[in-house]
């Protein structure tokens, strides 16, 4: 049975010490994002409070999605994840703030997710 800590200073220790490691692995209908880490293999769950989508400099420049409704940030983030998971990488984190921030190199979009609880399950 895997060890549960639910802390987020496990991941962020985990991310400070390997950050290439670290990438995304999926997210579910519970809006739980999982990180996983093949450095330490251990897997981080993050229980997602919001989500909060932002284009890139450049596409705000081009004006790519000034006219159209844009689709909330937990659906921005699914589509992503679905999509091109392998381009999201972990930019930030502030455990104190319980704040994540994701980039996805693909699509370059921000995600700033409001983390409603950490749980590192080690392997």
């Amino acid at each position: 049975m895997a060890q549960v800590i639910r802390s987020g200073a496990f991941l962020q220790q985990c991310w400070s010490v390997h950050p290439l490691c670290v990438t995304v692995k999926r997210m579910t209908d519970e809006n739980m994002v999982i990180l996983s880490c093949s450095s330490c293999t251990s897997s981080h769950h993050l229980r997602i409070a919001t989500v909060t989508s932002k284009a890139s400099v450049a596409q705000l420049m081009a004006g790519e999605d000034a006219l159209r409704v844009e689709p909330s940030g937990v659906e921005f983030l699914k589509a992503c994840v679905s999509t091109h998971q392998a381009s999201l990488t972990l930019r930030e984190m502030d455990v104190f703030q319980d704040l994540v921030l994701l980039r996805c190199a693909d699509c370059r979009r921000l995600y700033e997710l409001t983390v409603e609880s950490f749980e590192t399950r080690h392997k």
